[in-house]
Formats: C-alpha cells, structure tokens, sequence
C-alpha cells in the first residue's frame, strides 16, 4: 500500500498538522486571552492616572 517514504511523508504530515492544532488551541485558550487582559489593565491604570494628573493640576 505505502512505500516506506510515502510512510514516513504521511507520519510527518500528520505530526505537524497535531502540532499545528495543539498550537492553536493553546493561543486561543491562553496566550490571546491573556495578552488582552494585560492590556486592558494596563490602559485602566493609565486612565487612572490620567484622572489623578488632572485632578492634582486642578488643585
């Protein structure tokens, strides 16, 4: 049915397409959500110290 190189073409074909679904899997489970998180935090402490740098100027 395979000669041994089409077996060995076919087991590195099915070993990136895993690794490649795990990968992404991973970056929609954990890195995207995270990187997001992050940056909404970062850009609420920067409002906040925004408002705090007014309000001291106002003063």
């Amino acid at each position: 049915m395979f000669d041994f190189d089409q077996y060995l073409g076919f087991l590195a074909f099915l070993t990136i397409l895993t690794i490649g679904f795990w990968l992404m899997i991973f970056l929609l489970t954990f890195v995207i959500p995270y990187w997001i998180g992050g940056s909404l935090i970062e850009r609420l402490k920067e409002i906040r110290e925004e408002k705090k740098a007014k309000r001291e100027a106002a003063q």
